[in-house]
């Protein structure tokens, strides 16, 4: 066993302060006293952030063990609290926060060890990455140069070492096959296991998932599938049988899209029951998809390396570059990178390392041929089964560099999110931050990074001296992106000194949403937008005077494109295919921005004049705690779905839309109504297929909503007291859901402390600096922790067990009045689409609760005027009760009765 490190440890939760010595015992201390110790030596802390954010001291440091445990695990899972730390090293879990500072110097004494032991699975390339942080003064690295022993033979660099990806045929195009119900069955038994327990309802699912996998009848009709699928039907398997049997007969690809990333690791698990982890030939069967913005960027690393990032990014650089040498796939974002390193270092340094501006210089790069964004692009290109997100999807449908990257059977779980999707995918927005993007791309950044090649110029330099036309058009392309916004110009807007005429538009469209804000300062913290209608004339002629502006760009952007074109038909000697690469993956990204600056254009051109009933226009100001950060013109489609069903649906051969919310509960309409509508499949010509499986489980006995009648509305104190006494009598494990950010801050900082000292740990979005992500992860591992967040943790968070028994929101989830939301409630029913949007939250949030049939707990809204009308969004049978707080809290410490009698009368009262 290990010794522990000598070094003083300190702890802070919210019910209090810890301190040990390096041979000395534990004891309380206070904020300052903390401080002060922290100040005068290095402390063994966890969670450097967190722990300085409890103190109130924000520029407090130490020795974290996370960045230790990084270096010396990376890629390796640990839920950053004391308890997973001691679940990964295979320690004894601290009984309490007293016992949490000798516990750190045990951990850290056992990550130590594992540095001097001849099993380390880590070990290649850490001694080399040490050595640059020692240069960078990294806290740990003089208490780790004696342990890590320099190796016999030079360890390669990062950039040496990663293996390359190889090129492949393209993949024929699938055949067309009719799958059997019988066949199906066959696979849905295999991949659910001999002994499991055969469901009626997945297998009925699964056979009328195998529709969509049939041979198309007509061009630009695809196969249309809405399943609505209960939680509990193992919907998952349900279309992975049909799926992996399609693509093993066609030797086609299938598409699996979710929304949220929680889903996409799930989907990973599950699809190795049908495909195995590698081929024979050693490619992948199964590859998890992404934007080019979630994967680390090797030029972007490389840059940090070599001086481009400075002190604490720095370090984050090293061990970037550490986990990078053992990712699965380079993911950054959800992927095996963990989700709280970047937040150690409290800056965006995670986002700098991918490619987040479309920069990529695609076989102009070094590093293209270790390139993981290439890598995963051609495995997804010879795969069975791509695992994507609806983004993604609908970009590549409507982007695609090439055929093979089309999707053409397509199974869109989490469907309920696909019109949210479709909005976003389909919007233009022509707003500073946008703009000043273009010019970065198009000029390079105001301050160029050491060594990087940027800019249109830098990129196709060669072109440039080779082909004269093309290099005038780069030349006339750069002089017109001078038009565009450069750093400052939010100052420059705020001082009304713009310079350009985009600058000189986003003045005007600031000036005329401030000029017509009806909020009169009391929502100063928020943004505020205003039509897009009736605006002032010097506004008109800023937008045609910014018009041309964009014009003047885009036209030499379409001559260099063509330019590009002539010169791969013609190609020179010296372009080699690495050069044919690049050049193509220009002409890619320059198309792209092509249509971005026409969108533009359009949306200018449109300003002033009659309005478009298929679009929806505003100007909005963009604000975080009463500071602005973006100014900009906006246009949605009122319905996304028509250029969705355009891009997507009329390509594809099937599609599928799967969601346990996917249909209204509506009691007086037609509950696929809804999901039709949303589906894009009005904008087809094929009918859909409708199927519905429900949910296995026992609501009726499992679970019970409250509605909470004594809390009123816009009563802080009484609203903080209420969840404060729910989270008590729950013991814990509540996940709270809130409607604004300003509430739950205000909530949290009022009963943070007096949970703690009950010894139920707290956590909340936007108040811990910890990822959404983590936090989750945090919340299931403690049956005893609780959880506040807003709309990112009402859907898509999977928590089966003990760790979540009390779902609590604090009102009635009524949607944003925003410009955007009351032209589509005109257009689709008034209150009634209303309805359908709130039914559809509390039966996602309601969703949270059970997942599994073992689980059981409480849904409760504070709400004294909970409309009646819906009720319905709850799972049939499910008991609904009026009460009061009191009474809910005697029903929370009893927990769920699976009474009938009780259940009966619940379902009088809510009659009632």
């Amino acid at each position: 066993m290990s010794a522990p490190l000598p070094l003083p440890a300190l702890h802070a939760s919210h019910s209090g302060t810890w301190l040990k010595g390096p041979n000395a015992a534990t004891g309380a201390v206070s904020k300052g006293d903390a401080i002060m110790a922290a100040a005068d030596t290095p402390v063994l802390l966890l969670n450097a952030p967190l722990v300085a954010s409890r103190l109130g001291y924000p520029d407090l440091s130490g020795l974290d063990l996370l960045e230790l445990y990084a270096f010396v695990h990376p890629a390796r899972f640990c839920v950053p609290t004391p308890r997973g730390l001691a679940q990964a090293l295979d320690l004894e879990e601290p009984e309490g926060d007293e016992h949490v500072p000798a516990f750190l110097q045990e951990a850290a004494g056992a990550l130590i060890a594992m540095c001097e032991s001849e099993n380390w699975p880590e070990r290649e390339g850490a001694w080399s990455t040490l050595q640059s942080l020692v240069r960078l003064r990294w806290p740990w690295a003089q208490v780790l140069s004696p342990h890590v022993a320099k190796p016999q033979k030079a360890e390669k660099w990062l950039f040496s070492k990663l293996p390359e990806w190889e090129e492949a045929p393209e993949r024929p195009a699938p055949s067309q096959v009719q799958l059997a119900p019988e066949d199906v069955q066959a696979q849905l038994d295999h991949l659910t296991g001999e002994g499991s327990e055969k469901r009626e309802g997945q297998q009925a699912y699964a056979r009328d998932v195998a529709q969509v996998f049939a041979p198309r009848d007509r061009r630009e009709v695809p196969h249309l599938l809405l399943a609505q699928a209960g939680t509990g039907i193992g919907k998952t398997l349900g279309y992975l049988a049909p799926a992996s049997l399609w693509s093993n007969a066609s030797q086609g690809t299938a598409w699996v899209s979710t929304y949220t990333k929680n889903l996409q690791r799930q989907l990973r698990q599950e699809s190795r029951r049908a495909w195995p982890a590698e081929r024979a030939d050693g490619s992948k069967p199964v590859v998890v998809r992404k934007g080019r913005e979630n994967y680390l960027c090797l030029l972007n690393l490389e840059d940090a390396l070599q001086g481009g990032f400075a002190g604490r990014p720095a370090i984050l650089a090293q061990l970037v570059a550490r986990w990078a040498a053992f990712s699965q796939d380079g993911d950054m974002i959800g992927g095996d990178l963990p989700g709280w390193l970047g937040t150690l270092f409290r800056k965006r340094g995670i986002a700098a390392l991918t490619d987040q501006r479309g920069e990529c210089v695609y076989a102009g790069c070094p590093h293209y041929r270790k390139c993981f964004i290439e890598r995963a692009a051609r495995a997804s290109a010879q795969a069975d089964l791509v695992i994507a997100n609806h983004a993604l999807v609908m970009v590549n449908a409507a982007r695609g560099r090439d055929h093979a990257q089309r999707p053409t059977r397509i199974i869109f779980d989490e469907g309920h999110h696909v019109f949210e999707a479709a909005d976003s995918t389909f919007a233009a927005v022509l707003s500073g931050q946008e703009a000043i993007e273009l010019r970065r791309w198009i000029i390079g950044p105001e301050r160029n990074s050491r060594g990087r090649r940027r800019g249109l110029a830098a990129r196709l330099a060669d072109v440039a001296s080779y082909d004269e036309q093309g290099g005038d058009a780069i030349e006339a392309a750069l002089e017109a992106a001078l038009a565009l916004p450069s750093d400052g110009w939010l100052g420059r807007l705020n001082e009304g000194e713009p310079y350009g005429p985009l600058e000189a538009l986003l003045a005007q469209v600031r000036t005329a949403t401030y000029a017509r804000d009806e909020s009169g300062g009391i929502d100063a913290g928020y943004g505020i937008e205003t039509e897009a209608s009736g605006l002032p004339g010097e506004l008109i002629e800023a937008a045609g005077a910014a018009a041309e502006a964009l014009a003047a760009i885009r036209t030499p952007m379409i001559k260099l494109g063509t330019r590009l074109e002539a010169v791969m038909a013609d190609a020179p000697d010296w372009l080699d295919a690495q050069g044919r690469a690049r050049i193509e993956g220009a002409r890619f990204s320059l198309q792209w921005r092509i249509d971005l600056i026409a969108a533009w254009e359009a949306l200018l051109d449109r300003l002033g004049g009659p309005a478009d009933p298929e679009f929806v226009d505003w100007l909005s100001v963009e604000r975080s705690d009463a500071r602005e950060f973006d100014v900009g013109i906006h246009r949605r489609w009122l319905d996304p779905m028509k250029p969705f069903a355009k891009v997507v649906l009329e390509p594809a051969h099937g599609v599928m839309l799967t969601s346990a919310t996917l249909t209204d509960r509506s009691p007086e309409a037609d509950p696929w109504e809804s999901a039709i509508a949303r589906s894009g499949a009005e904008h087809v010509e094929s009918q859909p297929h409708l199927t519905s499986a429900e949910s296995p489980f026992d609501y009726a006995a499992r679970a019970e909503v409250l509605i909470v009648t004594d809390i009123k509305k816009g009563d802080l104190p009484a609203l903080s007291g209420a969840y404060a006494r729910l989270i008590e009598a729950s013991d814990g494990g509540v996940l709270g859901l809130f409607t604004a950010i300003r509430r739950m801050r205000a909530v949290h900082g009022r009963i943070a402390d007096r949970l703690a000292r009950a010894g139920l740990p707290l956590y909340a979005q936007h108040v811990d600096p910890i990822d959404t992500g983590t936090l989750v992860d945090i919340f299931r591992d403690d049956p005893r922790a609780s959880l506040l967040g807003t709309d990112a943790l009402r859907d898509g968070v999977d928590v089966p067990g003990h760790s979540l028994r009390c779902v609590v929101m604090e009102q009635v989830p009524w949607p944003r009045p925003d410009i955007l939301h009351k032209a589509r409630r005109a257009a689709n029913g008034g209150s009634a689409y209303d309805d359908r949007i709130i039914r559809a939250r509390l039966a996602q949030a309601f969703g949270r609760l059970i997942r599994t049939k073992e689980d059981a707990g409480h849904f409760i809204v504070l709400s004294p005027a909970f409309p009646s009308r819906l009720l319905s969004a709850f799972p049939e049978g499910t008991p609904v009760i009026r009460l009061t707080l009191e009474e809910a809290l005697q029903r929370v410490a009893a927990g769920v009765s699976s009474d009938n009698e009780i259940a009966a009368d619940a379902h009088e009262q809510s009659d009632s």
